[in-house]
């Protein structure tokens, strides 16, 4: 049995942590299937936009199944420096393409720091998040300590991880981790209204967007405006711009094609 459940409609793929018996935590099946996931979305054109969240109502995800956790074969230095495939679950996320995370329960420890790596993140009203390591004499080990005050903020960011408390939905909302919190039916329903607004538009300006931010944020201003203009340059006689200008002078809805 697949502990991800993929579909993929109209351009947006779905992708359901399933393993709500236990809170969605992450075992070795469902991060294999994840690393394949996300390699299936850096190549599928059909996939546009990814909406990320988990089974039933719980948990989003729960972070790591220390109940089927077995110790490494390899020392820390073999697999820093031998093996090609990072141990982190977030790091084969990155990709182009947006992703939503639609937060519908826990978010702890590396259920939250996937959660950081998506591109947007919505909640349910009963959603938590923390990154509670330190209080178990560890440390976040998927990039939270350098995505949660990119974030949010330094004081804020500094308040979680140092306490390792949780926090709320609401609270969430408040420091800008999450852009919207609803109620736990409206969840996947404001998550697909998100990702056809997004599918909608042309696929190449979408993913030139979300590099262009990403990677703008550790450039100085002055350099991060060049790359963009470059980019500009690239898409300015690209087949979806011109459809998109034709479209508006018809008054039609373009057809785009990602060339």
């Amino acid at each position: 049995m697949s502990n991800l459940i993929v579909t993929v409609e109209n351009h947006v793929a779905t992708a359901v942590l399933n393993r709500p018996e236990a809170m969605n935590s992450l075992d070795t099946q469902l991060r294999q299937e994840l690393v394949e996931f996300w390699e299936r979305v850096r190549h599928d054109g059909d996939i546009w936009v990814v909406v990320l969240t988990g089974a039933g109502e719980k948990a989003f995800c729960a972070g790591a199944d220390l109940k089927k956790a077995v110790p490494m074969d390899e020392s820390y230095a073999q697999q820093m420096f031998s093996n090609p495939v990072p141990a982190s679950t977030a790091a084969h996320m990155e990709t182009d393409k947006p992703i939503i995370a639609a937060v519908n329960g826990y978010a702890m420890g590396g259920g939250m720091e996937i959660a950081l790596a998506c591109d947007i993140r919505i909640a349910s009203e009963t959603a938590q998040f923390a990154l509670s390591e330190a209080k178990v004499g560890s440390i976040p080990g998927s990039a939270g300590t350098q995505r949660l005050p990119r974030a949010i903020g330094m004081s804020d960011a500094m308040l979680m991880l140092l306490t390792g408390d949780r926090i709320s939905a609401q609270e969430a909302y408040r420091n800008g981790l999450v852009s919207k919190v609803v109620p736990p039916a409206e969840l996947m329903p404001a998550a697909y209204e998100i990702a056809r607004k997004i599918a909608a538009n042309a696929p190449l300006s979408v993913r030139a967007i979300k590099r262009l931010v990403k990677r703008g944020m550790d450039m100085p201003l002055a350099h991060a405006a060049e790359l963009e203009r470059f980019a500009f340059g690239l898409l300015y006689q690209s087949e979806d711009r011109i459809e998109g200008r034709k479209a508006f002078a018809e008054k039609r809805k373009p057809q785009y094609k990602g060339r």
